[in-house]
């Protein structure tokens, strides 16, 4: 059995529509300061994080604190959108955001249940996983048995805590909510 921290990251630099892979703004990268002063004592662990500047940036803070090199998932990357126009991908999103995943094609489901095998993956250790708003949301859907894509909306530097334990996943704790815009 295993607790996981769920991190969304730090406010970015540009919104989901703007930039394809934007870093964190100056207020992201002091919610990743307190981040890692609110998490310093219970490590270290093992840091996992999305292979986008926005998450790594996120972990950077704790890494350097922990002295831990964060382990770079693609499986809790972004969701995978279908296309490279930053416009569309706006569009394509807030309609994703607003259906159920079994109303979603085969390859986003997939891309969900690779989200799901990466934190079963950490049932033997404690971790902490820096991730994305869907990610949590696809993690938080999956433990409380809610097929909406968006099931609560994390803020960002939020925690949200699961226990991941025979195969299965339970929330214990969701993170600090906010209203999250997709322009």
């Amino acid at each position: 059995m295993s607790h996981v921290v769920l991190v969304r990251h730090g406010r970015a630099a540009a919104a989901w529509d703007a930039h394809a892979d934007p870093g964190l703004d100056e207020v992201g990268w002091q919610q990743a300061g307190f981040l890692a002063d609110a998490l310093q004592l219970f490590g270290p662990l093992p840091l996992v994080t999305s292979p986008l500047a926005r998450c790594r940036d996120t972990a950077t803070p704790l890494a350097e604190r922990w002295g831990v090199e964060p382990v770079v998932d693609p499986r809790v990357g972004e969701i995978e959108s279908p296309t490279p126009d930053l416009q569309g991908r706006g569009r394509w999103l807030r309609e994703v955001m607003a259906g159920s995943w079994d109303d979603l094609p085969a390859d986003l489901q997939e891309w969900r249940g690779r989200v799901i095998e990466a934190l079963l993956d950490l049932e033997r250790e404690d971790a902490v996983v820096v991730t994305h708003f869907v990610a949590i949301n696809a993690v938080v859907g999956e433990a409380t048995g809610d097929r909406r894509v968006v099931c609560f909306a994390p803020d960002h530097c939020s925690r949200t805590e699961v226990k991941v334990e025979g195969g299965h996943l339970e929330l214990v704790e969701l993170g600090g909510q906010a209203r999250t815009l997709v322009r």
